[in-house]
């Protein structure tokens, strides 16, 4: 399996358009390396590519990377679909940039669906230009994709993204993805989106090759200082599990230390998109990796 970050931070990337933060000031002087918003594309064969989320830089992205290149007919790319892991903005707004190439298809959980259908028609949004496969699922079963990979899907959380507008207690908002590598039998977890650690997660990590996890804020209080409507953990709006602390994901991640652990989805406000912060060295000297957009490696 071979994977692309195509883009490693959260919604906005770094630096926010509208955000005059110390890190967003430093990366549009070139002090810090800039993130575009998170997506992954993943592959069992190089030819035939699934993106996990659609970014709103998706088009930038897609340019960026050369073994995702249009070809070699005027109109063939090696896109085959999206797997989407919930219906925030920053993961979905990317599909209407894709509009238009026909044969694609979007997997994604029933509540999802419904709001790519209902709160934010993004669906019949495409449809109107090309014919495209929607799926509910992956579940727990399992899905083949197209190029030697098999995927599940797996509920993870209830967080609704703000434009529906209604709370829910319906676990299959958020899914956390296992893909394998049916040759080769390589496992890479996909899990962007985490307001808590669950005993899912400790089975998806378990035997895996690979895991790109949230790592939006680094600490609780993180939006706390006027960056944000709320802080990062005790609003469960958020949705979003701080990587430091007594129950941060990094002590759960030292848990399974025969597993590759990747840090994704870094706020502008993260200190871990700094690499000569202490909490970079915090997190590496603990095994776990923060990479830049366009890391490529496989598994």
């Amino acid at each position: 399996m071979r994977v692309i970050l195509l883009g490693t931070a959260a919604g906005g990337g770094l630096p926010q358009w509208n955000c005059a933060c110390a890190q967003c000031a430093a990366a549009r002087t070139g002090r810090l390396p800039c993130r575009t918003q998170d997506c992954v594309a993943v592959t069992g064969d190089d030819r035939n590519w699934w993106l996990l989320n659609a970014s709103p830089d998706l088009r930038t992205q897609l340019l960026a990377s050369p073994r995702l290149a249009a070809g070699p007919g005027p109109r063939d790319t090696p896109v085959r679909g999206v797997l989407l892991t919930d219906a925030e903005a920053d993961h979905v707004l990317g599909l209407a940039l894709l509009r238009g190439h026909a044969g694609l298809t979007v997997h994604a959980s029933p509540p999802v669906m419904g709001a790519l259908t209902d709160a934010l028609p993004l669906r019949g949004l495409s449809d109107r230009y090309a014919r495209w496969e929607w799926r509910e699922g992956p579940g727990a079963d399992g899905t083949a994709l197209t190029g030697g990979l098999r995927v599940t899907g797996h509920p993870v959380g209830p967080k609704p993204p703000r434009y529906v507008g209604t709370a829910s207690s319906d676990n299959r908002w958020v899914t956390a993805y296992r893909i394998e590598d049916t040759a080769s039998g390589s496992t890479l977890v996909y899990a962007p989106c985490l307001a808590v650690w669950t005993p899912t997660l400790d089975r998806l990590l378990s035997g895996a090759d690979c895991a790109l996890v949230d790592g939006t804020f680094y600490t609780a209080d993180e939006m706390g200082s006027g960056l944000g409507e709320q802080p990062g953990r005790e609003q469960p709006a958020m949705g979003h599990l701080p990587v430091n602390g007594a129950d941060g994901s990094l002590r759960r991640l030292a848990g399974h230390p025969a597993v590759r652990r990747i840090y994704t989805h870094l706020n502008n406000t993260n200190p871990l998109a700094d690499p000569s912060s202490r909490a970079r060295a915090h997190v590496c000297a603990h095994g776990v990796e923060v990479l830049p957009d366009g890391a490529e490696f496989t598994l």
